[in-house]
């Protein structure tokens, strides 16, 4: 997890992301940092986000984000 808060920061570095879960339904994430963060996900865990999971639903949390990525990577919880 706190890797994944790591490159959650370095995209969105004003984020409360250890409290908050409303990123996208506040917009504090935007179309472009969704799509930086799909990215750097996808790079360092070498999984495959497609465009069925970028939903709000996977993205509202870095606990929302860290499921999501355990789930494509078969590391269910």
């Amino acid at each position: 997890m706190d890797e994944l808060i790591e490159i959650l920061q370095d995209v969105q570095p004003d984020a409360d992301y250890e409290n908050c879960t409303t990123l996208i339904d506040d917009g504090i994430l935007d179309s472009f940092a969704v799509l930086s963060i799909v990215s750097e996900l996808e790079d360092q865990y070498d999984i495959r986000i497609t465009p069925a999971d970028i939903v709000p639903d996977n993205f509202n949390s870095a606990q929302a984000i860290y499921s999501m990525v355990k789930r494509l990577s078969g590391e269910e919880e």
